[in-house]
């Protein structure tokens, strides 16, 4: 039974309304997958949607404005949360590289359901985000192609370009591939040494020798693209030099586009995490390595890290900062929930 002091107390000391949860979301938008989370402030995932690729250089901004609005319902129903009650969203678009891009992506978010504050980057940015321990640092893409964007501790972005060979820009699993066939042709003018690679080609195009390799290659009959990175790395594993060097080649523009960023942000001496995202690092030690040694000699206190949590993390981490809130203290829950909530180890 409650005392008459009690009861006296609680009258005169009503007790505080509960504050409100408050809800974020972070998005991925890539060229073959795109995934939305749903999280709270403690950063506990509720909801996930997965839809296809949203690149509007490849399905257009009506497609953007689908497979998001797709992802983005699956998270809603699964969180039971309502869109009106999303405070904020980070989302990384891969594509979307230039101010003059801001308007025509905002217009395809809003129409997808995204209607509340939004912070719009590129996608290697929620990569980095979600990556990097302190949330900044240097994101070193090398997946088909290759990018690199860099964030310092106080919010400022660096990046390259982000074209590939176009401009100069190599290390992904396209350019890997095409460095290869470079290798090859070498072989057959006698301007580099034998290689395994030659074999290899020759095997999965059923050209008979190497001069009808290098035909089938010129003419367009016979293709080694980035599908064909994962047969290089096989090549290098089993001794051969002149593969390894072309994934040693890989690693240090990998490295050149890091630096290009560690420059523009003033990271030199500082420690920070390097993030690497995409799948040719998984390649391992024969292309970090050579990532390692490049970046030392200027930056030798950077530290290669893998990126183990779903980029959209990124985003909701973004979405947080962006609403005052300390991104820091839900970066562990955040991470762990999501880890669990996806299935991944």
């Amino acid at each position: 039974m409650r005392s008459a002091a009690c009861a006296a107390n609680e009258q005169h000391n009503p007790p505080e309304p509960a504050a409100m949860t408050r809800y974020f979301a972070g998005g991925d938008v890539g060229s073959t997958k795109t995934n939305i989370i749903i999280a709270d402030e403690h950063g506990r995932v509720l909801g996930l949607g997965t839809s296809g690729g949203g690149n509007h250089e490849g399905v257009g901004y009506a497609g953007l404005q689908h497979v998001v609005g797709s992802a983005l319902q699956q998270a809603l129903a699964q969180s039971g949360i309502a869109p009106s009650a999303i405070e904020g969203a980070g989302i990384g678009i891969g594509g979307y590289d230039w101010p003059a891009q801001h308007a025509d992506h905002l217009h395809a978010l809003a129409a997808a359901g995204m209607r509340m504050p939004l912070e719009i980057v590129n996608d290697a940015v929620v990569g980095l985000v979600a990556g990097a321990a302190c949330g900044w640092g240097v994101g070193v893409v090398a997946g088909t192609s290759c990018n690199c964007w860099g964030i310092d501790a106080a919010g400022k972005l660096g990046r390259v370009v982000g074209e590939g060979h176009r401009v100069g820009e190599y290390g992904g699993a396209g350019e890997l591939a095409a460095r290869a066939v470079q290798a090859v042709a070498y072989e057959w003018v006698l301007r580099g040494p034998p290689t395994l690679l030659s074999t290899e080609f020759m095997r999965i195009t059923g050209a008979p020798d190497l001069a009808a390799l290098i035909e089938g290659l010129t003419t367009g009959r016979f293709e080694i693209d980035a599908q064909h990175a994962p047969l290089i790395f096989q090549v290098a594993l089993q001794g051969d030099a002149v593969a390894r060097e072309c994934i040693a080649w890989a690693g240090r523009e990998l490295a050149a586009l890091a630096l290009c960023v560690i420059r523009q942000l003033q990271l030199q001496q500082l420690e920070f995490d390097v993030v690497l995202i995409g799948s040719l690092h998984k390649g391992g030690a024969l292309l970090t390595d050579a990532m390692r040694t490049a970046l030392a000699p200027e930056a030798p206190r950077a530290r290669l890290v893998p990126l183990n949590s779903p980029p959209a993390t990124g985003g909701v981490l973004l979405a947080l900062r962006a609403a005052g809130l300390d991104a820091g203290a839900a970066r562990a829950q955040l991470m762990q929930s999501a880890a669990a909530f996806v299935g991944q180890p």
